[in-house]
C-alpha cells in the first residue's frame, strides 16, 4: 500500500509509513481527516439530520464541501482557543459557535462515526525510517490513539469552557495495528499474479475487536477445478496481504483483499502466524486466494485446484458480498488441509478433542466429532464450566477440525487451529465477557453471533494424543428424565454407519434448516474426496475395535433440542466423567 490513506465500504487504512500524524495540527491538515469528514456530512445529508440541517442553517449553504472546509478551519481555531476569541476574530463563525449544545452534538456524532469505522494502520518495516523514525511497532499505534483523544478533548473543552468531569479512554486509533513485509519465496508459472504481495510481519490488536460483516452464515460447499482459476485473477498488489499460517503440520500463505481486512486480522486469534525465518524462500503447501476479481461476473466462485505438479493445493474466493463472513475465510483454509492431510493418508475428522487431565492425575483424550452446530464446541464449553469440581487442568487440542494418524496400531489426534470461532448464543452466560480482553467478536448483536479466540498453543496441538474416547455428536435426539447422554457401539460396521452418516439437525451456522445429512460430517475435504476418505474410515474404525484402545459411541449433546441447549451438552459432559473414572 502506497497510500497515506484509504476508505471503503466502512473501512478505513492509514499507511504509517507514508504519513504519520504525531501531533493534531498533522491530523487536521492530512486528506485522511478530510475523507472522513465529507463521508460523515455526506450520510448525515442523505439522512438529513439535526445535526446537518442546523449546519446548513448555520453556515448559509447546502455546499457539503464548503461545509466541510468551514469545519476544518473551525476546529483548528478550536485546538487553541475559546469560542468567544474565534467570534471576535472570525464573525463568520458566529452563527455556528453561538449554538454550543449543537455543536457539541456535532462534535459527538462525529467522533462516534470515526470510532464506528473498522480502522487498520500499517506499518511498512522495510522503510521504517521514512514515516516513523525510531518509533516501535507496538507504540505507534497507542501514541496515534492519544492524538485523536487529545483532539476530540480539546475541542470540546474549548467550546464548552470548561474541563469535563469523567475521561473515558477508548481506543481511538486503529483496531488494528499491522506490520509488513515483502518476502521472497519460489513462486511457480501462473502464480505470478501473487509476486510483491506484502506479508503481514506482526498484528498488534486493540481488544475488543470488533466488526460488523455483511453476513453470518455460509453456504453450499466448495468445489474443485482442475484449471488453475489464477490465470484469470486480477489483483491490484497495492490492495492485498498475506498472513502466513501455520494450519496444523501445512504451511499456508492465505492472500487476502483489504475489503475482507477484518477476517485476514482475525486470522491471528484461529492460526499460529509463521515467523519470518519459516517462510523466507520456501515454497508452501496451501495458497489460499481471498476476494480476487475475475471476469466471473456476480457468479461466486468457491473453488479449489489440486497443482501436482508445483505441489501446492490452491484455494480461490472471488471477490463478492456474499463471502464476508469469517467461516469462507476459515473452511476453504482447513478444506485444503484436510486434502492434502488425506493424500498422505491421514483422517480428517471434523470435530473437538480435549486432553483432560483429573484431580486424581488420570488422564484421557476424548473427541467428539459432528458437523456445525452438534454440539462440539458447546460440549468443550460444558467440560471448561466443570473443571472446578471436577479437572486439575484441560487442553484443547482442537476446536473445530483435527487428523487422525496411525502409528503402529496406535490412533493419535492432531490439531489444527490454535483458536476457536464459536457461536455467542451457545456459551454459557458471562463467558464472552470474561475473555473480551483477548477475544474477536462478529456482529453481537445478530443471529449466529460469532466469538473468536484462541485456545492453545501451537506446540501442544501438533504434539499428537493418543485416542481414548471417540464419539459422534448426535444433537437432534432428546434424552429423557432417565435416559442415557452416552451410547458405544459393538462394531466398526455399526459405527461407520452412524459416522459417515453425518447426521444433525441445523442450527443456523449455514444457510440449511431441520433434519440435514453430510458424509463423514465434513464437507471440507472428505466430502469431495469420498471415495480416497471411505477406504481411510474403513482402515482407522477397523484398527480401533481390533486393538480396543478406542472408545467408539455417540455423545447426544441435545443441542439442537428446544430446552436442552444449555443443559444437555452439560449433563453430556457429567456421564463422560463417569465413563474416564471409570478407566482407572
Amino acid at each position: 500500500m502506497k497510500k497515506e490513506f484509504s476508505m471503503s465500504n466502512d473501512k478505513v487504512i492509514i499507511n504509517f509509513t507514508a504519513k504519520y500524524c504525531n501531533n493534531i495540527d498533522s491530523v487536521l491538515e492530512s486528506d485522511g481527516f478530510r475523507r472522513v469528514l465529507d463521508s460523515y456530512l455526506k450520510k448525515s445529508s442523505k439522512k438529513n439530520t439535526l445535526t446537518y440541517r442546523y449546519l446548513k442553517q448555520s453556515l448559509e449553504t447546502d455546499n457539503a464541501a464548503y461545509i466541510c472546509k468551514s469545519l476544518i478551519k473551525v476546529i483548528k481555531f478550536l485546538t487553541i482557543t475559546g469560542v468567544e476569541e474565534i467570534i471576535e476574530y472570525s464573525p463568520k463563525c458566529e452563527k455556528l459557535l453561538n449554538d454550543k449544545d449543537s455543536f457539541i452534538t456535532f462534535i459527538e456524532e462525529f467522533y462516534l462515526y470515526w470510532r464506528r469505522l473498522e480502522r487498520y494502520t500499517i506499518i511498512h518495516r522495510y522503510k521504517l525510517q521514512q514515516g516513523l523514525a525510531a518509533m516501535s511497532f507496538t507504540e505507534a499505534n497507542a501514541a496515534f490513539s492519544v492524538v485523536i483523544l487529545k483532539l476530540y478533548r480539546k475541542v470540546e473543552k474549548n467550546v464548552l469552557g470548561y474541563q469535563p468531569k469523567v475521561y473515558r479512554q477508548l481506543p481511538a486509533g486503529g483496531n488494528a495495528c499491522v506490520m509488513v513485509h515483502k518476502m521472497e519465496w519460489p513462486i511457480p508459472l501462473d502464480y505470478e499474479v501473487l509476486e510483491d504481495i506484502s506479508f503481514i510481519d506482526n498484528i498488534l490488536l486493540e481488544t475488543p475487536f470488533i466488526t460488523y460483516p455483511k453476513k453470518s452464515t455460509r453456504d453450499g460447499m466448495f468445489s474443485e477445478t482442475h484449471e488453475n482459476p489464477l490465470k484469470y485473477a486480477q489483483m491490484n498488489k497495492e490492495h492485498w496481504l498475506c498472513y502466513p499460517a501455520k494450519v496444523g503440520e501445512s504451511l499456508a500463505y492465505i492472500y487476502f483483499h483489504r475489503d475482507f481486512m477484518a477476517h485476514g486480522i482475525t486470522l491471528c486469534n484461529l492460526f499460529e502466524m509463521a515467523r519470518s525465518e519459516e517462510v523466507r524462500g520456501r515454497k508452501p503447501d496451501i495458497v489460499y486466494v481471498f476476494g480476487a476479481n475475475d471476469d466471473n461476473g456476480d457468479e461466486l466462485k468457491t473453488i479449489f485446484y489440486n497443482d501436482e505438479k508445483n505441489d501446492i493445493m490452491l484455494g480461490y474466493i472471488n471477490h463478492s458480498e456474499k463471502i464476508d463472513y469469517f467461516g469462507y475465510m476459515k473452511k476453504m483454509t482447513l478444506t485444503l488441509h484436510n486434502l492434502i492431510m488425506i493424500k498422505k493418508g491421514y483422517l480428517p475428522i471434523h470435530g473437538a478433542m480435549v486432553n483432560i487431565i483429573l484431580k486424581d492425575g488420570n488422564t484421557a483424550n476424548v473427541v467428539i466429532m459432528g458437523d456445525s452446530g452438534a454440539g462440539k464446541s458447546e460440549s468443550l464449553e460444558a467440560f471448561r464450566s466443570l473443571s472446578e469440581d471436577y479437572i486439575s487442568d484441560m487442553t484443547i487440542i482442537f476446536d473445530d477440525m483435527g487428523t487422525f494418524k496411525l502409528k503402529d496400531g496406535v490412533v493419535s489426534g492432531y490439531g489444527t487451529e490454535i483458536g476457536a470461532f464459536v457461536r455467542l448464543d451457545d456459551l454459557d452466560q458471562g463467558y464472552a465477557f470474561k475473555e473480551m480482553d483477548r477475544s474477536i467478536f462478529m456482529n453481537p448483536d445478530k443471529v449466529n453471533a460469532r466469538l473468536v479466540m484462541p485456545v492453545a498453543p501451537y506446540k501442544e496441538i501438533i504434539k499428537g494424543h493418543k485416542i481414548d474416547f471417540f464419539f459422534y455428536a448426535n444433537n437432534y435426539e432428546a434424552v429423557g428424565e432417565d435416559g442415557k447422554h452416552l451410547e458405544y457401539f459393538n462394531s466398526s460396521e455399526e459405527a461407520i454407519k452412524v459416522f459417515t452418516a453425518g447426521a444433525r439437525m441445523a442450527k443456523g451456522t449455514t444457510t440449511e434448516t431441520g433434519l440435514v445429512e453430510s458424509f463423514f460430517a465434513n464437507p471440507f475435504g472428505p466430502a469431495q474426496k469420498e471415495d480416497e476418505t471411505n477406504i481411510l474410515i474403513e482402515k482407522y474404525f477397523n484398527t480401533m475395535f481390533e486393538t480396543k484402545q478406542v472408545k467408539v459411541g455417540q455423545i447426544k449433546t441435545c443441542l439442537g433440542v428446544k430446552g436442552q441447549e444449555k443443559n444437555g451438552p452439560r449433563n453430556a459432559a457429567l456421564e463422560l466423567f463417569d465413563e474416564i473414572k471409570k478407566m482407572f
